[in-house]
């Protein structure tokens, strides 16, 4: 396994993402991503299965303290008595005294992050948390909550994949010591057939996705958190860290002009 080194943390490069997965689901492919080798899962309150991702690492042979858990305060909860509560709740649901990052899913326009982040302050000093970041951030309002909080933001969980670079953000992150964590790093399943992530991978024996996930994972002080349910893609995206990219591979995933052939996809994906 990559890790990713930002602050005083090693933060595993690729994760489990279990956004929709629910239920007995979400159970197993925690456990299958467990057995393989993953040691970084990210859940959230509003995803509904704190409960199925807790038990799964409590029936696994893999320590606790070995797995890197990421869980995320709903907005709802960004008050910093709600925060509070609210976290001890997922706590309880989990099964673990403490999470390794605790985020803020999507930014509160009514709530001060400074108010948030007094009260993940509160929760690193118990000993409930080990480290604080956020998601959805834009780097302009990432800066604003650094500003106001009164502890250091680890990370910034967003949208990343090749057709979606953030690059403005991703550049913040290595001059704050802190990092990006990409979700939905192969674009919702946009980038299988794209013509010049699978005509590097034929050269590899690897598939687009794989990648793409190698593309991301490349990317300084960026970890990425797919989602899978099958056995065979957990192990394929674990397989994308068995090569290295080029640099003039690398050129050709990110160039402007790639990015802009991708313009109709990112409308139909995000409305833009």
């Amino acid at each position: 396994m990559e890790y990713v080194s930002v602050q005083d943390a090693e933060v595993p490069a690729l994760g489990l993402g279990t956004w929709q997965l629910t239920g007995e689901e979400c159970y197993e492919a925690v456990s299958t991503a467990l057995e393989l080798g993953y040691r970084h899962v990210d859940t959230a309150q509003l995803y509904e299965n704190e409960t199925e991702v807790g038990r799964a690492i409590a029936d696994s042979d893999v320590d606790r303290d070995d797995v890197w858990i990421t869980t995320k305060v709903t907005p709802g909860n960004a008050r910093a008595d709600d925060v509070v509560q609210s976290t001890r709740e997922s706590l309880d649901r989990l099964g673990t005294g403490y999470v390794d990052l605790l985020l803020l899913h999507w930014p509160n326009p009514l709530v001060s992050f400074r108010d948030t982040a007094r009260g993940m302050a509160e929760l690193r000093d118990d000993g409930l948390i080990r480290h604080a970041g956020v998601s959805n951030f834009r780097r302009w309002r990432l800066r604003r909550a650094r500003e106001k909080s009164p502890i250091p933001l680890l990370a910034d969980q967003v949208r990343l994949h090749p057709f979606y670079t953030q690059q403005a953000l991703r550049e913040d992150a290595v001059e704050s010591d802190s990092m990006v964590t990409a979700y939905s790093p192969l674009a919702h399943g946009g980038i299988m057939d794209d013509r010049v992530l699978t005509e590097i991978g034929r050269r590899y024996d690897k598939t687009a996705a794989q990648v793409a996930l190698r593309w991301v994972t490349g990317l300084e002080n960026v970890s990425t958190v797919p989602k899978s349910t099958s056995r065979d893609h957990l192990r394929q995206n674990l397989e994308a860290l068995e090569f290295e990219l080029t640099a003039a591979e690398r050129e050709a995933i990110a160039r402007p002009s790639y990015a802009k052939s991708a313009k109709l996809f990112l409308r139909n994906e995000m409305g833009i």
